[in-house]
């Protein structure tokens, strides 16, 4: 399966397990994120990383040879996690590419190492992005820089992902800065964190 989910003191952890690919996704891998983050209602804390050096590359190249690039599997993910009634935080061990920037801009907030690299090739691979994401990274770093992102292949560092809004904070160990920003959810009354997650529109 190649994905790790654990629970401890009101956080859920999905961790992406396939350092050996650069936890390129397949299909099964994608059905897993989904329904733990399904699943993960009574967590207050939704955490997502990866094992390793890279966050993930993205779709694996021989489930894309067998229609992986166009399953709604990735619109389901990014779904699940968008609704996910407490705080989101994609945990960015390392760089993040393609498909896998859906699961990270359906989170609330991002963290991300310095030697990140953020990237969506759609243009060049001849992909359409999944339809979500286009709205969802214009809304935090503005139209033009999505273009930059999506048409004209920008890859994006940590410090200018930081800049410009792409992620929230940059950290050594963006796993712990994710508890960091989890404790007043964390201890805040059941429903505290849905209500005003409803109030910033999310």
């Amino acid at each position: 399966m190649s994905v790790r989910v654990t629970s401890t003191g009101g956080i859920c952890r999905i961790v992406l397990d396939r350092p050996d690919k650069a936890n390129a996704l397949t299909g099964p891998m994608l059905e897993a994120v989904r329904d733990a983050t399904l699943e993960a209602g009574s967590a207050r804390v939704l955490v997502l990383t990866g094992a390793g050096r890279v966050f993930s590359a993205g779709a694996d190249l021989e489930a894309v040879g067998r229609g992986l690039a166009t399953s709604p599997l990735w619109e389901e993910v990014s779904a699940a996690i968008a609704a996910f009634p407490g705080l989101s935080i994609a945990a960015l061990n390392g760089s993040a590419a393609g498909g896998a920037l859906g699961m990270v801009l359906a989170a609330d907030l991002r963290v991300a190492v310095p030697a990140a690299r953020i990237f969506y090739p759609v243009m060049k691979l001849g992909h359409l992005p999944q339809p979500s994401d286009p709205g969802r990274l214009a809304a935090l770093v503005g139209p033009a820089r999505a273009k930059l992102i999506l048409m004209a292949g920008a890859r994006i560092d940590a410090h200018e992902a930081l800049t410009m809004g792409l992620v929230d904070r940059v950290a050594e160990e963006p796993g712990t800065e994710a508890e960091t920003l989890a404790a007043d959810v964390l201890g805040a009354p059941e429903g505290h964190a849905e209500a005003i997650k409803r109030l910033c529109g999310g």
